[in-house]
């Protein structure tokens, strides 16, 4: 038996997983006790269910993973308000458990598996149809997996909360706080996949950039709130009018960028991405209610430039020159 508990403990140690600790710990505790099953509870207290999450059943008795009973009947309940974590007499103790009446256990084990604050969530169990003496060493070893569990399903709680912690800071990182548009950094990602997809297919990648001429002066007019107003709705109305298939990004000073595939023409990208920025220019134009101001904006200067086979800053260069052009072109900078 020795030999056997040290493999299992080995597994213990080696477990990544809830269901990796908790399944050799069920073979130690089965194998310490002689009970016929043992298993991992869960409790739902707010709608008095328990769950078995984790069982290991020799001989007659078998508990079913899955299994859900009501709470109010269980023997993991009367033991908790008791305080009698073994009985092996169960059917004088707790002769009114019909749940033990239909399995007709006559020894029962458990200890509570509780939450860093010490709510119990669980219960770790063990029961059979003898009726068996736990010595001492094994209920010591029943009390410590119970903690042994309850330890890893906070650590486990914890790793999630800082994944999920991580993953909020990251979307932040690439997010606009302006806009709640993705920001610079979010579309070089963006198109840095565009341009490692079109460099295997060959394919022409739409960089467009809208820029709100105007948008300083408008703030120096009418105060940082109506600019910022002007921001977060014009992106609206450019999101809505964009393709599903590529991203748009404000990516500083009132400026906007769209992202997204083309086909293998040059020709026919061209003239698709140049359609891209006209959509957006338009989109961004009209009739804006922004705080207490009434305007109509019809300033945003777009353009659209086909690009593959470049970098990422090559094409953001690209896509700058286009711009300055269009400047000149038009008669002024902002």
């Amino acid at each position: 038996m020795d030999e056997l508990l040290e493999r299992l403990s080995q597994k213990v140690a080696a477990a990544q997983s809830l269901e990796g600790l908790v399944r050799p710990l069920l073979e130690m505790l089965g194998t310490m006790t002689g009970l016929e099953s043992t298993y991992l509870t869960s409790i739902d207290f707010s709608r008095e269910v328990q769950t078995v999450l984790y069982s290991r059943n020799e001989g007659r008795t078998q508990v079913l993973e899955g299994l859900q009973v009501q709470w109010f009947d269980t023997l993991c309940k009367r033991s908790l308000e008791s305080g009698q974590r073994v009985v092996s007499n169960v059917k004088e103790i707790w002769g009114d458990s019909r749940a033990a009446a239909e399995l007709d256990i006559r020894t029962y084990a458990s200890a509570p598996v509780c939450a860093e604050s010490g709510a119990v969530i669980g219960t770790l169990c063990g029961i059979s149809r003898e009726s068996l003496e736990i010595n001492s060493r094994a209920r010591s070893a029943l009390n410590v997996f119970a903690k042994l569990i309850s330890e890893h399903i906070e650590r486990e709680r914890l790793i999630e909360q800082l994944t999920l912690a991580n993953e909020h800071l990251s979307q932040r990182a690439l997010t606009d706080d302006a806009t709640a548009l993705p920001n610079r950094r979010a579309l070089q990602e963006a198109l840095g996949r565009l341009l490692a997809n079109s460099s295997t297919d060959g394919s022409y990648v739409a960089l467009c950039i809208v820029d709100l001429e105007g948008f300083y002066a408008l703030n120096d007019r009418h105060g940082y709130a109506v600019g910022e107003q002007l921001l977060r709705t014009s992106g609206e109305r450019m999101l809505a009018a964009s393709s599903d298939d590529g991203q748009l990004a404000h990516i500083g000073a009132g400026r906007f960028a769209f992202a997204g595939a083309l086909p293998s023409d040059f020709a026919q990208a061209s003239v698709q991405a140049e359609a891209i920025a006209q959509r957006l220019s338009e989109a961004a134009a009209g009739d804006y209610v922004l705080a207490n101001v009434r305007m109509h904006y019809q300033n945003a200067l777009a353009g659209g430039v086909a690009v593959r086979f470049v970098t990422v800053a090559q094409a953001l260069d690209q896509a700058d020159q286009l711009m300055l052009r269009l400047k000149r072109n038009r008669g002024g900078e902002r």
